[in-house]
């Protein structure tokens, strides 16, 4: 698998992640929260599917 998120798509990425996991313990505390398991992930890996689907980079290419 060849990396293509960049560094700001993943920073996001784990945010949007944390706060999706952190309502399974706080807020309405539902179980929908740990959708948040998936952006945690492809930000963790540097690499997303969907993006892999539809051409997509944000990451820099390499020389």
């Amino acid at each position: 698998m060849k990396r293509n998120v960049g560094t700001i798509d993943r920073l996001l990425r784990i945010i949007l992640g944390l706060g999706l996991i952190s309502l399974v313990f706080v807020g309405p505390q539902t179980y929908w929260g740990l959708i948040g398991i998936v952006p945690l992930l492809t930000a963790l890996a540097g690499y997303c599917p969907a993006y892999s689907l539809f051409g997509i980079r944000t990451c820099r290419a390499r020389p």
